[in-house]
């Protein structure tokens, strides 16, 4: 490894592992293309890393956010297809021109919006038309499709290369709003011009069946490690790891306790381990006398509230010579996936990954030639 001396907090992502789950989603997905969402920074893990790895292996759409991560994207995928899934404001036209971004539209406003652009450009710009089919966020609806039915003008100027939607629940395949999505989008979709690929499946929607593929699917969560199917064996190869070292290790006897609110009072003489990491490393508060720590083969329980930069552990049933000062403790790893982890702080794996490595010094294993 190498990590700086002085580091605290270490994230180990694995470059080679979201190569291998790029791989085993793209054969999932038969025919279909299979893109990468690499928003909020490919989940924290650092798009400029990730995207390179994953246009090495074939993928040619990488799906983000915002604007300003698509600038990201751009930097180091020049040839690669960028859509932008907030869709497309007026104020930053010259930044879908100038970074070749492909705005996901999401309203019949934005919509007219971007044909104007196309107009005065005398450009026919790359366009995807979202669907809402029950999520109810972004997207258009019937009545928005009865709207553009009255003004084939506004999409004769574009080219919709992708109309695609979004589903709620498939990570509970037995789910009935799985279904009705889809009889939805089959529905919508037959009202807009014929031949124009499709899209539904994300991580989760990919492994509900054929009939959701169409021809994209665009796995996010499940490139990093996290289960895309819960409550069955993750067929994911994990990304992360994540450790922090023990600055210190106490004598403490009944009567005392630990850490803010005192709400851990000690049972009797225990040793206890302060780790140096906290929430502001991304390490979440929720964790506090719920969470583990793994200390060489070892499990051990958070003890205390997690504060700012330090969490407290429960050492005393270590052996002799584990757990000292000095020492790093795994809080994401073989022994405890994330996933267990996400579960332990009441949360899901998306907003862990997303949060973890503020302060974190990275080390990158490299994807396989």
């Amino acid at each position: 490894m190498s990590f700086r001396d002085n580091s605290t907090v270490r994230l180990t992502i694995d470059l080679d592992a979201i190569a291998a789950n790029w791989r085993l989603l793209r054969a999932r997905a038969g025919t279909a293309e299979c893109a990468a969402v690499v928003k909020a920074d490919a989940y924290g893990l650092g798009a400029a890393r990730v995207v390179p790895v994953l246009r090495q292996e074939g993928c040619e759409t990488f799906f983000v956010a915002t604007v300003d991560e698509g600038a990201a994207v751009r930097a180091v995928a020049p040839d690669a297809m960028v859509p932008v899934l907030d869709g497309f404001l007026p104020e930053s036209e010259q930044a879908f021109l100038d970074h070749r971004l492909i705005p996901v539209i999401n309203s019949v406003d934005q919509l007219r919006c971007w044909q104007a652009v196309a107009q005065r450009t005398r450009m026919r710009l790359s366009t995807i038309l979202q669907l809402d089919t029950g999520m109810t966020r972004l997207g258009l609806d019937g009545q928005d499709l009865d709207r553009l039915a009255g003004h084939p003008e506004l999409l004769a100027s574009l080219d919709v290369t992708l109309i695609m939607s979004h589903l709620a629940c498939a990570d509970t395949p037995e789910h009935l709003q799985n279904a009705r999505q889809l009889s939805a989008f089959l529905a919508l979709s037959q009202r807009l011009p014929a031949g124009i690929p499709r899209s539904l499946a994300a991580s989760s929607g990919i492994f509900l069946g054929e009939e959701y593929l169409f021809e994209m699917v665009r796995p996010g969560v499940a490139l990093y490690g996290v289960n895309p199917v819960p409550g069955r064996p993750n067929p994911m190869r994990p990304v992360v790891r994540l450790d922090a070292r023990i600055l210190q290790v106490r004598d403490v006897d009944r009567g005392q306790h630990v850490g803010y609110g005192a709400t851990y009072p000690v049972a009797g003489k225990s040793r206890i381990a302060t780790l140096g990491i906290g929430y502001a490393d991304g390490w979440m508060r929720s964790l506090g006398n719920r969470g583990h720590v793994v200390v060489g083969d070892h499990v051990v329980p958070i003890v205390g509230r997690i504060s700012m930069d330090l969490t407290t552990a429960d050492v005393t049933a270590l052996p002799p010579g584990l757990g000292k000062e000095g020492d790093w403790a795994t809080l994401i790893g073989p022994a405890q996936p994330i996933d267990a982890v996400a579960e332990q702080a009441g949360t899901i794996g998306y907003e862990l990954l997303t949060q973890l490595s503020r302060r974190a010094v990275r080390e990158y294993l490299p994807a396989s030639p």
